[in-house]
């Protein structure tokens, strides 16, 4: 039976990411343009994931004003309620800044430093998924409904294909590209769609058998895998640790282990 407070939860994140997903879609200004930069000239805050934020974060303090949040465009509160919520207002900034429809609303709560409910939004794929702790991972489309999601069935890895990504620090991408280059051959192929979230919903709706990323922060995770989780994924780091900003990781089954050993073997975490 689901808790109530999961439930509660559930349900303010998915009217949260519907809100913030319609802004994004329907708000988009022709001329829209690089607010700010964050790690590199090329890592871009637009005007559009500052307000996305703002109206996630301000209907969060209206319903629950003793949680906590982090935001990934500067929202901080320590909150007193033992749930925090972690928002990635637009991830996928690059595409989106683009008109690149792979993009995502990304909305987790923590209950006691546990995730227990994520919601991750795609509004130019009419897409929503969501999980609860404990419950299994579903997406909503506008053309089919509510389902339930699970992985892919494990391939051989060579038959596998995995998504990843790329850092926006020259240094950091360039070692990323040198392990891309040794992990192709022993792959089906890698795909790179730009959105953290939207990646770990694939592996979740068995549209990726894994997806493995370096230099990620708890908002571009939180949400995405739970989901991943929920709907039968492996998820974690470096062997015998979670997913960080080190290492991320999820798959089916049987592709995550020797993916992982392999990230290992290669030195995925590495300068």
């Amino acid at each position: 039976m689901t808790d109530p407070l999961h439930t509660d939860l559930l349900e303010l994140a998915q009217e949260a990411a519907r809100r913030a997903g319609a802004l994004l879609r329907d708000g988009r200004p022709a001329d829209l343009a690089v607010a700010a930069t964050k790690s590199s000239p090329i890592d871009v805050v637009t005007e559009m994931d500052i307000a996305a934020e703002k109206l996630i974060t301000g209907l969060i303090a209206e319903r629950r004003p003793d949680d906590g949040i982090l935001g990934e465009e500067g929202a901080s509160t320590e909150g007193t309620s033992g749930v925090r919520w972690v928002i990635d207002p637009l991830d996928g900034t690059v595409n989106y800044l683009y008109g690149l429809p792979t993009w995502a609303v990304s909305i987790a709560a923590e209950q006691d430093g546990e995730t227990v409910v994520g919601v991750v939004t795609a509004p130019m794929r009419g897409e929503t998924f969501h999980a609860v702790r404990g419950g299994g991972a579903w997406a909503t489309g506008a053309w089919d409904g509510e389902r339930r999601l699970a992985c892919r069935p494990a391939p051989p890895l060579d038959q596998a294909l995995i998504s990843t990504g790329f850092n926006y620090v020259a240094d950091v991408r360039t070692h990323q590209a040198e392990v891309a280059q040794r992990l192709i051959p022993l792959l089906r192929d890698i795909r790179r769609g730009g959105s953290a979230a939207v990646d770990l919903c694939d592996v979740a709706a068995g549209r990726l058998d894994g997806y493995y990323e370096r230099g990620l922060h708890p908002w571009d995770l939180a949400a995405g895998d739970l989901i991943a989780r929920e709907a039968g994924a492996l998820t974690g780091g470096r062997h015998g640790e979670r997913p960080s900003g080190d290492l991320a990781i999820a798959g089916s089954p049987g592709v995550f282990e020797p993916l992982q050993r392999l990230l290992e073997d290669f030195g995925a975490w590495h300068d």
